[in-house]
């Protein structure tokens, strides 16, 4: 297929929030797209009326604009292939449906889900597949036409050939074959009429001239019908890739109970789109180099060596760590606007702040960020006093420093007023004492903060003001 234009699809459901398996699909065939300068389609899979709570997918394209995912064809733009909704597609698979029965592809079966099911017990007690049994296939027209005139619910059925094979070309598994007499005969419809999703993407894949399908593994079971379809129309079927369904730490599928497992979740706590498209298009294969934007993600991802593997483990960790990364590289101007809101939302004291008051603020704790939400947690002793346990000072041995701290804060008084830098007093002080600098920095961080980490001296004594920090420090001598 190297002599035709790369075209790709992304095709999530409506069925709430697009979690990470969904992000990463999304990811690699915009990749794809870009390094092939091909096309990246977003088409809608809103057939199954049951499932759609996100009316239009709108929370689906938010979520692919905050990620910067933008694409060529699809719902608000313009296209060859409109419309990009399945729902509104129905009249197409109608025709497609019209010319299965015409040559006799498709056939009607009144089975219902309870005797499918009793059936597919029976064969699971002998030991067989479970494979449906095609009762429906041996009914005469008059039979069915009796069936229908009943009024008895049916769906279409698409006849397998169970004396063929079928190949198609998976990046990462290479060339495959099935036999199609392990799978059932694939229903098109539901019993209310509406195509089912195998149906509809065999046909949109025909239609918007597809090239390459990326999606999950779980998908895999899928693509031997949709094969058999693409050979019952004379059609060449598209490169599959299908891609390691993304594991929990213990192994299991990533699920709701996963923290992370919801891109809401993950921008709700503060998670860069930077971080999360550099995290989800690096996991699964080795690289040089792990901190990439979009544009090095496009020009470096190998599609030529594709790991075979059927699960990637996600790691949180590795995730907070990255998102770490790109706070420290964002711009300081709107690091703060994106840690605004939470601010804000804390304590109202951040509402008394103009712009460049807060842009001043978050330059300090930037470098120690993980996530937007830790903001007002970095920030906290500004606007809340520290009342550090005695536990806590005695830890770092109060007592045993604690006459030097008294002195200390007799040469330090005057210095605070005057805003005279603390730092080299600190140092010669505990030098001539033979003392660790370290452990009474420690102790006065503790009394400035309540924490053994984060600000240097020399930052908090520019955020506190003079008669505050004196008031603080009282706690390592009083």
């Amino acid at each position: 297929m190297s002599h035709k234009t790369v075209r790709v699809r992304f095709a999530p459901s409506p069925s709430g929030f697009m979690h990470l398996g969904n992000v990463r699909s999304a990811l690699i065939n915009f990749l794809f797209a870009r390094q092939k300068e091909g096309t990246f389609v977003i088409r809608i899979e809103d057939t199954d009326q049951e499932r759609n709570i996100d009316p239009d997918a709108g929370f689906i394209l938010k979520d692919l604009a905050w990620l910067g995912l933008d694409y060529d064809e699809g719902p608000l733009k313009s296209g060859p292939h409109e419309p990009y909704y399945q729902s509104r597609r129905t009249a197409l698979y109608e025709k497609y449906r019209a010319e299965c029965q015409e040559r006799n592809l498709i056939y009607r079966c009144f089975c219902t889900s309870e005797e499918l099911e009793n059936r597919r017990q029976r064969q699971l007690a002998l030991h067989q597949p479970p494979r449906y049994d095609r009762t429906c296939l041996a009914l005469t027209e008059d039979a069915c036409a009796a069936r229908v005139a009943a009024g008895s619910p049916f769906i279409w059925r698409f006849k397998l050939d169970y004396e063929k094979t079928v190949s198609f070309y998976d990046l990462g598994h290479k060339t495959m074959q099935f036999d199609l007499k392990h799978f059932s005969d694939v229903p098109i419809t539901r019993q209310d009429g509406s195509f089912t999703f195998l149906f509809a993407n065999f046909v949109d894949d025909k239609e918007m001239e597809i090239t390459h399908v990326f999606r999950g593994e779980d998908h895999l079971s899928n693509t031997a019908p949709q094969v058999a379809l693409y050979e019952a129309f004379a059609t060449e079927a598209p490169v599959f890739w299908h891609l390691p369904i993304l594991g929990n730490a213990q192994g299991k599928k990533l699920s709701k109970r996963d923290f992370g497992f919801s891109l809401t979740d993950l921008r709700a706590n503060g998670y860069l789109p930077e971080a999360i498209l550099n995290y989800l298009g690096i996991i699964g294969h080795s690289v040089e180099e792990e901190i990439m934007d979009k544009e090095k993600l496009i020009e470096t991802f190998n599609f030529e060596h594709i790991s075979t593997t059927g699960q990637i483990r996600y790691d949180l960790e590795k995730l907070r760590w990255m998102n770490h990364q790109w706070i420290r590289r964002s711009n300081t101007l709107e690091l703060t606007l994106l840690c605004q809101p939470y601010l804000k939302a804390a304590h109202v004291f951040y509402e008394t702040l103009n712009s460049e008051e807060l842009e001043k603020l978050v330059a300090y704790i930037q470098p120690e960020l993980i996530t937007l939400e830790e903001s007002p947690q970095a920030l906290d002793f500004l606007v809340n006093r520290p009342a550090p346990s005695k536990e806590l000072l005695e830890s770092h041995h109060l007592s045993e420093y604690k006459p030097f701290l008294k002195n200390l804060y007799s040469h330090l008084e005057q210095l605070l007023e005057t805003k005279t830098d603390i730092l080299p007093v600190i140092q010669k002080m505990c030098k001539e004492e033979s003392l660790p600098s370290k452990n009474i920095f420690v102790l006065i961080r503790i009394a400035l903060t309540g924490k053994t980490q984060g600000l240097s001296i020399k930052d908090m004594q520019r955020i506190l003001d003079a008669s505050e920090i004196k008031e603080r420090l009282t706690v390592l001598f009083s």
